[in-house]
């Protein structure tokens, strides 16, 4: 679980509900965990990502496939200016989305109030959770 989620707390609350009898199960029981974490689980949890743009090696690089060289200059300046702002990595879901998309979205976020951009980050980690437990559960 923490290969999915990297909260000592999630991992936990995760484990401690096993056995999980179906996929479904299993994904559900992400999402009702998810919503007892704090947001100092959220952010152990966010330590564990690398910035977007970076070059990265296993789960992360497969998910951020869609960024390109020329989009890596812009994202890390984007990066920074998050990071300057909120205090934390920009996550976004970058499964599917190009690097002018994550670089969309990252500059569009950057005009959220604090409150707001926690529960956009919370999401985006959940849906990055969800996704790597049912690439795992899906794997023979």
């Amino acid at each position: 679980m923490l290969a999915c989620c990297a909260s000592r707390s999630f991992a936990a609350a995760m484990v401690a509900g096993r056995p999980y009898q179906s996929a479904d199960a299993l994904l559900a029981a992400i999402s009702s965990t998810f919503t007892t974490l704090t947001w100092d689980d959220v952010l152990e949890a966010m330590r564990s990502h690398p910035r977007i743009g970076e070059r990265v090696s296993g789960q992360s690089a497969v998910e951020q496939s869609g960024v390109t060289d020329s989009s890596r200059a812009a994202l890390a300046d984007a990066n920074r200016a998050y990071e300057q702002r909120f205090g934390y990595v920009f996550l976004v879901c970058a499964s599917g989305l190009s690097g002018q998309d994550m670089l969309a979205r990252l500059r569009e976020r950057l005009n959220h109030d604090p409150a707001t951009e926690r529960a956009v980050a919370t999401a985006e980690l959940h849906m990055i959770t969800v996704k790597r437990a049912a690439g795992l559960v899906a794997a023979p």
